[in-house]
C-alpha cells in the first residue's frame, strides 16, 4: 500500500530541524527500500516549510508509525501531518524521473477533494515526477490528488489539476531529498 506523508513545519522550527537533520536522514535510511519520493518543501532557497515522503508500506498502522515516530515529529518540528493512502499512477520512483534532480523548478501540488473524484487519469505531462490520487485508509473514498512535478512556475504547476475540481489546491516549492 502506498502512502503520502506531508509533515508541515511549525513556524520558527528551522533551527530544530537543522539540529535533527542527521537523525531524520538516519530514520529515512531505514525506509530506503520503501521510498517512492522524498524531499523538503521550501519557502525560499534556505527555509523549509515541510517534508514530503511517499512510501510503499504494509498498511495504515505502518504508515502512522512512520509518520509519528519520525524524529522531527517527536521533537516538535512539525505543526501537523497529512497522511493519506496514495496510488502511484506513474509506477516509478522519483529517482527514475528522466529529468533528474537538479534541472528546473519542482513543486508539490496537493488537490484536496471536496466532491466527486477528478483527475484520476494521468495527465499527458512529461514533467511529472510522481502522481496519484489521495484515498481514505480503506481505499474506498477519493480525498484528492497529489503530484510532484517540474514546472517553470507555481501557476504552471497548479494547472496540472482541474481548477474547479477541488475544495483547495496547494502548491509548494519542492526539491529532491535525501543525503547529498
Amino acid at each position: 500500500m502506498e502512502f503520502l506523508c506531508y509533515h508541515r513545519d511549525r513556524p520558527g522550527s528551522m533551527p530544530l530541524r537543522d539540529e535533527l537533520l542527521e537523525a531524520h536522514w538516519t530514520y529515512m535510511d531505514g525506509y530506503a527500500e520503501e521510498m517512492i519520493a522524498r524531499g523538503p518543501t521550501l519557502v525560499d532557497d534556505e527555509t523549509c516549510s515541510g517534508s514530503v515522503h511517499i512510501l510503499d508500506l504494509p498498511g495504515p498502522a505502518a504508515a502512522r508509525a512512520f509518520a509519528f515516530d519520525e524524529p522531527g515529529y517527536q521533537a516538535g518540528v512539525y505543526r501537523d501531518v497529512l497522511l493519506r493512502r496514495w496510488h502511484n499512477a506513474l509506477g516509478r520512483t522519483m529517482w527514475e524521473f528522466a529529468g533528474g534532480p537538479e534541472e528546473g523548478h519542482r513543486f508539490l501540488v496537493l488537490g484536496l477533494g471536496g466532491g466527486p473524484a477528478v483527475d484520476l487519469a494521468v495527465p499527458a505531462n512529461p514533467e511529472l515526477i510522481a502522481y496519484g490520487p489521495l484515498m481514505s485508509d480503506d481505499d474506498s473514498t477519493w480525498l484528492g490528488t497529489a503530484a510532484l512535478l517540474r514546472a517553470p512556475d507555481a501557476a504552471t504547476a497548479r494547472a496540472v489539476l482541474t481548477p474547479d475540481g477541488y475544495a483547495d489546491i496547494e502548491v509548494h516549492r519542492w526539491q529532491f531529498g535525501g543525503r547529498s
